[in-house]
């Protein structure tokens, strides 16, 4: 029998692989759903630079022949909405987005928002309905579902409505299949941490049980936004360089450099053109196969080049980071460190590193570790995470610190390209540039918290010292002036408070 070849778009694709976008069952696809949705809102406020106001509506439908639940998903924000023309697209079509730029965001692949109504539509076979507005004189409203053999929207109602209020933002609603008291505690803990590294954000969460969780912003202040880039030399492979001169305007080699890499001056470039011995005048277009290959390895071979600059990124930043962690875990001791920025095969990182300890942590076997990567907290596959290695390989004994103390670790690394390891993006790879920079801020945190220890125990032993001179310093004054033959003891409490004062300074 002869062999059948055919093509499927990418709708079809994540519609017969749906596990690796993380829609493995009923439970994790709520999960996966809410998350990609409210990661959206997120950067659709922050793109403006408002403080993100998010609810999330979960609504129990019905059940399925087969057992499972149909919920209704509502997700509202106040971000910067989508222009009416983009609108099908951007939740009709997979891969099909705005974060296909060089610079940190919380998407990586235009995929989670549209996958989620996909998986929606392939288990309920109910339309997505979507309002948006860009704060102008309409609000638009779009009632869709996909073609998955095209990869196409099919728009099944389109109405326009006057904007009297001026809103601004984007609600999406859909029906899919889940199994939300299986998921819940997932989906809590993904608030609370959502509400750790955004404390500028409301966050308001109604389960099918009608309970209101709500997360409140502490502060209005934001991280600065990250800045788009351009490609670093040392993350240039052929593939992007022949599409760069494809489209470029640029006529000689040492324009094409200047304008299309990060950081290249005309001094860089003239020195690596000469290293790559390739003339300065030559036409990109006009070079060969073999020259666009020479020209990549020499790119990563040349050691002149600046490292990335982190305006691209956007850090938390220390105060802020501060501020979520003492609003959401409360704990008794918190130290903060954000590392330098740093690089990984030409791609620019910030590490920033936290531990808790106290409070409202619970004590457990092991250390609690928080794990986000720009931003987005990591709640699966923890064992697998380059965090999870590096805070098991630490002698911890040196900091004073042992696994069943209240001690939560948290870890966030934010990036152009974070290093995961799958689609569903839920664990980091162990590059070694990345766990360097992880291993020496928790090391630098760690410290901080030996030292917070120390005084506290040393406090602990004075307290516990001033408790045995309270208690028998009195009776050894009763004794004395038995012994003496007086009749009135001596006033002890003079003494008591020097003997206070000298552990207190020592």
């Amino acid at each position: 029998m002869a062999q059948t070849f055919e093509e499927i778009s990418p709708a079809d694709f994540f519609y017969r692989n749906r596990d690796i976008a993380g829609f493995t069952n009923p439970t994790r696809a709520i999960f996966t759903a809410i998350r990609e949705l409210v990661e959206n809102s997120l950067d659709a406020a922050e793109q403006i630079g408002v403080p993100p106001d998010i609810y999330v509506r979960l609504t129990l439908e019905g059940k399925t022949t087969h057992g499972t639940e149909i919920y209704k998903l509502r997700i509202e924000d106040n971000g910067s909405g989508i222009p009416p023309r983009y609108i099908p697209a951007a939740f009709g079509q997979v891969l099909f987005g705005s974060k296909y730029k060089l610079k940190q965001m919380r998407g990586t692949f235009g995929l989670g928002g549209t996958m989620a109504i996909l998986y929606g539509q392939i288990t309920t076979h109910r339309p997505a309905y979507v309002v948006s507005s860009t704060g102008g004189a309409r609000i638009f409203m779009y009632r869709l579902m996909i073609d998955i053999q095209r990869n196409r929207p099919i728009i099944l109602e389109k109405r326009t409505m006057l904007n009297k209020t001026g809103w601004r933002g984007t609600i999406v609603e859909f029906s899919l299949e889940g199994d939300y008291f299986r998921a819940m505690p997932k989906i809590l803990e993904y608030f609370k941490q959502t509400a750790v590294m955004n404390p500028y954000a409301n966050l308001t969460f109604v389960d099918p049980r009608g309970r209101l969780y709500i997360f409140r912003r502490v502060t209005t202040r934001m991280p600065p936004p990250p800045k788009e880039t351009k490609p670093h030399p040392y993350g240039i492979d052929v593939e992007l360089l022949q599409r760069l001169i494809q489209i470029t305007d640029c006529k000689n080699m040492l324009d094409f450099l200047k304008k299309h890499f990060h950081r290249i001056g005309d001094n860089i470039a003239r020195k690596f053109l000469e290293f790559a011995e390739i003339d300065f005048l030559k036409d990109p277009k006009k070079l060969t196969h073999d020259e666009i290959v020479h020209l990549a390895r020499a790119m990563k071979s040349f050691p002149d080049f600046l490292p990335p600059d982190a305006s691209c990124l956007s850090p938390l930043g220390e105060e802020l980071l501060r501020a979520g962690i003492l609003k959401e875990l409360k704990p008794e001791f918190i130290a903060v460190c954000q590392r330098k920025p740093s690089t990984y095969a030409g791609h620019p990182f910030i590490v920033e590193v936290a531990v808790a300890y106290g409070g409202e942590i619970p004590r457990k076997n092991d250390f609690i570790l928080y794990r986000f990567a720009n931003r987005i907290p990591l709640l699966y596959d923890e064992a697998s995470d380059v965090s999870f290695k590096v805070i098991h390989s630490i002698n911890w004994r040196r900091y004073r610190v042992t696994p069943d103390m209240p001690i939560a670790i948290l870890v966030h690394i934010c990036s152009t390209k974070i290093p995961y390891k799958t689609v569903g993006k839920e664990f980091i790879a162990d590059r070694p540039e990345v766990k360097k920079e992880i291993l020496n801020g928790i090391r630098e945190v760690a410290r901080q918290l030996q030292r917070y220890l120390s005084k506290r125990e040393y406090a602990e032993r004075q307290r516990r010292r001033l408790n045995i001179f309270a208690k028998y310093l009195p009776k050894i004054a009763e004794f004395s002036t038995k012994l003496a033959g007086m009749e009135q003891p001596p006033d002890i409490n003079g003494l008591l408070r020097s003997v206070e004062k000298l552990g207190l300074e020592s």
